[in-house]
């Protein structure tokens, strides 16, 4: 069987994916709440490490950072004042490097993250961080309404499992195919952080 088309590929769009040479690393909500609150993730670990990889290398070339962090509810899931809305240690964001807070899952929305991201010149965007489904999603497909070229990084990337119907939908499999629609008409997907470095 032949292997379908992407949309972007039916209608001339595709791109190459993005090194960080030549990107900005954009770094989607990679706070506590994900590891220790009702919404920690099962992935969590493997994508911690390749954000820390990603992360690494764009500070070692001096390449531009924005990190995005949500907003939750006061007492209650990505609390801001509380531990779960913290940045999760590890991958804190260091001096001078931009964050950007928001109160709903697209990162655009009521934001300044547009103008920061225009500031550092690219239209070229590495994205990683936390959930696939959710806030990494909705900031994707707003990013490409504002012209950017998104990269995702797949092992960099994860969410959770959520009710379906009668059942639950695994975390892999809301992870895969999330990716998959994303691939279709929003963004290329690598596999690991060495694919942009």
């Amino acid at each position: 069987m032949t292997q379908p088309l992407s949309l972007l590929q039916h209608y001339g769009r595709a791109f190459a994916p993005a090194r960080l040479s030549n990107a900005t690393l954009l770094v989607i909500d990679p706070q506590m709440e994900y590891r220790m609150g009702p919404l920690a993730l099962p992935g969590l670990d493997p994508a911690v490490e390749q954000i820390g990889i990603l992360l690494d290398a764009a500070r070692q070339q001096r390449r531009p950072i924005v990190f995005v962090r949500h907003l939750g509810i006061p007492g209650g899931l990505l609390d801001p004042q509380g531990e779960r809305g913290h940045f999760l240690p590890e991958l804190a964001p260091q001096p001078g490097e931009t964050v950007v807070e928001k109160r709903q899952p697209n990162g655009f929305n009521g934001t300044e993250l547009h103008d920061k991201l225009m500031a550092h010149g690219h239209l070229d965007l590495i994205i990683c961080g936390f959930m696939t489904h959710s806030s990494v999603s909705s900031t994707v497909r707003a990013a490409r309404d504002y012209g950017y070229r998104c990269t995702l990084v797949d092992r960099a990337i994860a969410t959770r499992d959520i009710p379906a119907g009668e059942g639950t939908l695994a975390a892999a499999d809301l992870h895969r195919m999330e990716m998959a629609a994303l691939a279709d008409n929003f963004a290329v997907v690598v596999s690991q952080a060495q694919d942009v470095l």
